[in-house]
């Protein structure tokens, strides 16, 4: 393996490696207070049929992760006033997915069932497992008004608003937004602006194809030649040549001979080294036969009896 080969494998390693270290390094720092209700009079309903009051956290990160360990809080003097449970599958939140606790004063009802009430004017905060560290805070304002939910306009982002529906477990942004293909339908109906784009990217590849391959040919040129000089000095320093002149550079042809060349050479050399063929080409050559009789001179092929 070349250096150039080294290198290029080793940053591509380097590169893998920070991309998993980036991917692993996603945890409970990425999770989100995303949406709260505090008077729930006929809105969701919890696991035993009750409207409670709910807070949704929501997964920002890419990969799952557990909330398990964590604290929830509704006074910042006691941050570790609710810990969630371990161990448990329901806490392991999916990529950019959602998990709804019910704040309703009744942890026996289960590791979702919180032990306080949500009020207007407290602040709700998620603080990491060492009980030290705050993950995410939210402060409840006044004047709630009955299922309607207090959110984030965009899951997981900065702008808090009223939302117009309530989502538990589901996107805050429930606005239709056209696509990008109906936006640029509007724009070209008839498609000859797409296929002019399309095209342009095409040849455009094709020319790009083209400039790299031209430039790769050059550079192995380049290289042949410089191989092809390094052995003709190689064959000076050794004395190869005997009248003091340096060989001539083989050409590309006689530097890459075929492989018909190659069998005739070998198959001259056998038959020079065995002796199977003549010297001279006006001498025929007769080797001498393993039996010395011929069977023509045996007698028991002659003539026995007289014919009648």
């Amino acid at each position: 393996m070349s250096i150039n080969s080294l290198k290029i494998t080793i940053v591509v390693l380097l590169v893998s490696f920070a991309g998993l270290r980036m991917v692993s390094g996603q945890s409970a720092l990425d999770l989100r207070i995303n949406e709260v209700l505090v008077e729930n009079n006929s809105n969701y309903v919890d696991d035993f049929g009750e409207h409670s009051p709910w807070i949704e956290i929501f997964n920002s990160a890419y990969n799952s992760v557990d909330i398990g360990g964590l604290y929830l809080t509704d006074d910042l003097s006691n941050p570790t006033k609710y810990r969630i449970a371990r161990g448990q599958q329901i806490t392991l939140i999916p990529p950019r997915s959602y998990l709804v606790f019910w704040a309703n004063n009744q942890p026996s009802h289960g590791i979702r069932h919180l032990n306080f009430v949500l009020q207007e004017g407290k602040t709700i905060a998620l603080y990491d497992a060492n009980g030290r560290t705050l993950i995410d805070s939210v402060t409840i304002p006044y004047s709630m008004q009955p299922d309607i939910t207090y959110g984030r306009k965009v899951d997981g982002g900065d702008v808090w608003v009223n939302l117009a529906k309530s989502t538990p477990g589901a996107n805050n942004d429930t606005e239709f937004h056209p696509l990008a293909a109906d936006k640029f339908l509007e724009v070209d109906p008839s498609g000859s602006g797409m296929a002019f784009v399309a095209m342009t990217v095409v040849f455009t590849a094709l020319a790009i194809l083209f400039v790299f391959f031209k430039n790769l040919s050059r550079v192995l040129k380049m290289d042949m030649s410089k191989q092809r000089i390094a052995r003709t000095l190689a064959k000076a320093r050794l004395g190869r040549d005997t009248e003091g002149a340096v060989d001539k550079p083989e050409t590309e042809e006689e530097f890459n001979v075929s492989g018909e060349v190659n069998a005739a050479i070998a198959m001259t050399l056998y038959l020079y080294s065995a002796e199977l063929h003549d010297a001279e080409n006006t001498v025929l050559t007769i080797n001498k036969v393993s039996r010395t009789y011929s069977p023509w001179s045996s007698k028991i092929y002659g003539l026995r009896k007289s014919p009648n």
